[in-house]
């Protein structure tokens, strides 16, 4: 998994840090974005081999960036992870309309968030 770029894009300071502590101790390479219109823009610039995404940030919530992404021939095949406090089924179902390819509700052990992560870029 070395080389492999990850988009993290979290508001919260302590998860953001965490986060990418367990995702660059497995070889990733971590880029963060603190809210949803960075984390856009950083998407189209970089393109990452894989995006976690929290569902509620300011700016441009998940659902949209996700969306958004998702619906651009040249982005579409990115992988995108909400990784989120959200936990109803109506929030799950939603991430699913979006074409999310993973839900991982918070608080949750990283190491479930890495073999997702791992699972989505062998892909």
């Amino acid at each position: 998994m070395k080389n492999k770029k990850i988009l993290l894009i979290e508001d919260e300071p302590d998860i953001l840090k965490t986060t990418t502590i367990f995702l660059e101790a497995e070889g990733f390479e971590v880029v963060a974005a603190v809210d949803g219109m960075d984390g856009l823009q950083k998407a189209r610039s970089i393109s990452p081999d894989l995006i976690i995404t929290d569902i509620m940030l300011p700016k441009l919530d998940g659902y949209k960036l996700c969306r958004m992404l998702k619906f651009d021939e040249k982005y579409k095949s990115i992988p995108i992870v909400f990784f989120t406090a959200r936990a109803q089924i109506a929030d799950e179902q939603l991430g699913k309309e979006v074409c999310a390819d993973a839900y991982i509700k918070k608080p949750s052990d990283p190491k479930l968030l890495v073999e997702k992560v791992k699972e989505l870029i062998a892909k």
